[in-house]
């Protein structure tokens, strides 16, 4: 399977939120997504966007205390990690997370790699970094899965939000 990223300019938070929009419209049961990036590079604020998109009215909040929030919303359940205050990877399992992870809901992500080789493959990988007053999304398709959602979304967007597009090898799970 080719693999491919897609790079992506948001120029502020609002332009983060739409991303986070148009991802809610491709979003499938099962879907993995790891949100990658610096603390406050906008992964909740993505999150955020995705939830307002299917309509939910609540606030949505950064679950770096509670690790998962749960969100039932327009026929998905959506789970939301964050996984920053791990000191070991063990913890994940210990907390019995990995149990969210074998379903159909949409799992997303945020500081994956403190989850360790406990955390699933991901579907998607979303990298976020701060450029200026804006931000850079990083988007690769690392399953065929991943690969059919990153392309419904590229097919969804208006021009001119595309900055690069590559094939590559797939990233770090």
């Amino acid at each position: 399977m080719d693999y491919f990223t897609v790079t992506l300019e948001l120029p502020d938070e609002n332009a983060t939120l739409n991303l986070g929009g148009a991802l809610a419209r491709v979003l499938v049961p099962g879907l993995l997504i790891r949100l990658d990036g610096d603390l406050g590079a906008g992964k909740t604020t993505l999150v955020r966007g995705m939830l307002q998109s299917l309509g939910y009215k609540g606030r949505v909040k950064s679950p770096t205390y509670t690790l998962v929030e749960v969100h039932a919303v327009s026929g998905l359940n959506l789970y939301h990690f964050d996984f920053y205050r791990f000191n070991q990877a063990e913890e994940f399992l210990d907390a019995g997370l990995d149990e969210y992870f074998a379903g159909t809901g949409v799992c997303l992500v945020e500081w994956p790699d403190k989850a360790g080789h406990y955390l699933p493959a991901a579907d998607l990988r979303i990298g976020l970094e701060v450029v200026g007053e804006g931000r850079h999304a990083f988007i690769s398709a690392i399953s065929e899965r991943g690969r059919s959602c990153l392309t419904d979304l590229m097919n969804s967007l208006p021009g001119g939000w595309a900055v690069g597009m590559s094939s590559s090898l797939p990233p770090p799970a």
